[in-house]
């Protein structure tokens, strides 16, 4: 994993960098296992996508790759679809600052976790269910203040972000981004949050932390969540990040893979990304896919929620709809 994280760095870390680039970059990894395994295609074929939005702020391209499951809904199965995003405003500030900022976390291993489902589903390593993975890249963003520091803006909304990211098909969804610009966990490496789902702050889930400890080999750490984190960008309050953003925009259980730092870093900052804790949440997504897909790592308790939505009636409305 860690040679797909610094394939994409170097690829992002550029003043030319955008989607189109980073999809020949996906395709190309796709196409060079199937060549050298001449693996045969025994199912639906992965599908790699590039859009361009134009926002007040500037314009940026959203990724996304949809990599089938032997046992997905592609296939014709009904094992469910994980949703892997990488969340953040930009990879770069020009003009700004020069280089790949601390925000461009979550994108690097997104995509570095699209580049190795990629080259699995060539090689023949096809998972149960299928996995959409969807970032944006722009290397030109704004950057906005932010207590204790500073934040990378985007060119577009979080609404924006939101539906070209958020796709109906995921039955779940993993949300990756820098959370380093606070003082709520003063660990570097990921942390993992409790589930939302539809409003509700959920106990975070032991089968994550499994997979969370699996994949650091240290004791999980989980990240403080508040319900202004859960509430829609724009409405006067405070967030911690757009992390948990996703969970405004579907019904599908979420979950943030937060990745942090032992100190308050700015989203703006350059040199600040550790390539070895990207890839440690780029594993922590495939690992969560691989057993998600094939129903052994649960989100969220089903009947438990049930009751407590039974309980305290629904709260959609904190999504931004009416209860």
């Amino acid at each position: 994993m860690l040679k797909h994280v610094l394939d994409v760095i170097e690829l992002l870390d550029r003043p030319q960098t955008g989607g189109e680039l980073l999809a020949a970059h996906l395709r190309a990894v796709h196409a060079a296992a199937v060549k050298e395994t001449g693996g045969e295609a025994t199912g639906p074929e992965p599908v790699i996508e590039v859009r361009t939005v134009t926002g007040d702020k500037g314009s940026t391209d959203f990724v996304a790759v949809t990599v089938p499951g032997r046992a997905g809904r592609l296939s014709g199965g009904d094992a469910p679809t994980l949703g892997v995003l990488g969340r953040l405003g930009g990879v770069g500030a020009r003009p700004e600052r020069i280089g790949l900022v601390s925000d461009a976390d979550g994108a690097v291993a997104a995509l570095a976790a699209a580049a190795k489902l990629l080259d699995m589903h060539a090689r023949g390593d096809v998972l149960d269910g299928d996995v959409i993975v969807s970032t944006h890249v722009c290397g030109w963003a704004p950057t906005r203040p932010h207590d204790p520091v500073p934040f990378m803006d985007s060119p577009v909304d979080i609404a924006v972000c939101n539906r070209e990211e958020v796709s109906e098909a995921m039955d779940a969804v993993v949300s990756i981004d820098t959370t380093k610009g606070n003082r709520l966990l003063s660990h570097r490496g990921i942390a993992l949050s409790p589930t939302i789902c539809q409003g509700w702050i959920l106990r975070v889930s032991e089968d994550l932390l499994s997979v969370l400890e699996t994949v650091t080999g240290e004791q999980a750490r989980v990240l403080p969540v508040t319900t202004q984190d859960i509430t829609p960008y724009g409405n006067g309050v405070h967030h911690i990040n757009s992390l948990l953003q996703p969970a405004v925009a579907t019904d599908a259980p979420v979950v943030g893979l937060a990745i942090t730092a032992g100190s308050a870093v700015a989203g703006c900052a350059t040199g600040a990304s550790h390539e070895t804790d990207i890839a440690a949440a780029a594993r922590f997504a495939l690992e969560t896919a691989k057993e998600f897909g094939r129903g052994g790592a649960r989100f969220l308790d089903p009947a438990e929620f049930a009751r407590l939505v039974e309980l305290y009636g629904p709260m959609t409305r904190l999504q931004g709809t009416a209860p």
